[in-house]
């Protein structure tokens, strides 16, 4: 047996790797029959694709953005960006245009995405103002003019905010007014007049609308309000 011992003396003289090569090595051993490219996930640190093959080993459903194919780039562009936020069909037009992509490349990709669901201006529409009117209190003139903004026709837009339950929109009036009522209190009258109507005029809601919610406000607390005119010529 004394053989044997300068072998066992040389397998325990053998130190393992250490360090971040050591570290590497082993995640090579114990995953995936050690081929480094497995596991590596989708995308690699520039977020576009996978670790270190170059361009054919990228991974993903973006990596068409940094191919030389126009219009492989225009699908990578607009796949992104509609993973990021809905977007309407000139958001991504524009887009497009300022990453220099051909206009009639731009067209033929958009074309595409609009026939097969990514693109559709009208469902945005309808999301918009439902989102934006609970989320942030909006009214149809505020809510039309952010969809006319970003690039909606105008027969959707007017389509969409039409939805908004006028009955709604008075409600959702009111309660803006009493969230905010409590930090007027103690001032004139007016100026609380002034302040929150002005608050309900910025969310698109018309002036004499605005003043008759905030006037029943007021005078649910004992508060003497002036006639309408009045005010809004303040305004």
């Amino acid at each position: 047996m004394p053989d044997e011992e300068p072998a066992g003396r040389g397998r325990r003289g053998r130190r393992p790797k250490t360090g971040r090569a050591g570290r590497r090595a082993s995640r090579r051993d114990d995953s995936n029959g050690g081929d480094p490219d497995e596991g590596d996930g989708l995308f690699g640190s520039d977020g576009v694709g996978g670790g270190s093959g170059g361009p054919s080993k990228r991974r993903g459903p973006f990596s068409e953005e940094q191919s030389s194919d126009p219009e492989a780039r225009a699908r990578g562009i607009c796949l992104r960006l509609l993973t990021l936020a809905p977007r309407t069909r000139a958001q991504l037009a524009e887009a497009l245009l300022k990453r220099e992509i051909p206009a009639e490349v731009a067209e033929r990709v958009l074309e595409r995405f609009s026939e097969v669901g990514l693109i559709d201006d009208q469902a945005f529409a309808a999301m918009w103002v439902s989102s934006r009117h609970h989320g942030r209190g909006l009214a149809r003139r505020a809510l039309a003019q952010e969809l006319r903004h970003r690039g909606v026709e105008e027969e959707m837009v007017k389509e969409a905010v039409e939805r908004l339950d006028p009955d709604e929109e008075v409600e959702t009036a009111r309660r803006l007014v009493a969230r905010k009522l409590g930090s007027t209190r103690g001032a004139d009258p007016r100026a609380r007049t002034r302040k929150l109507v002005g608050m309900l005029a910025r969310k698109g809601y018309p002036a004499g609308l605005a003043f008759r919610i905030v006037r029943e406000a007021l005078e649910a607390e004992g508060e003497e309000t002036s006639e309408e005119g009045g005010y809004l010529d303040s305004l």
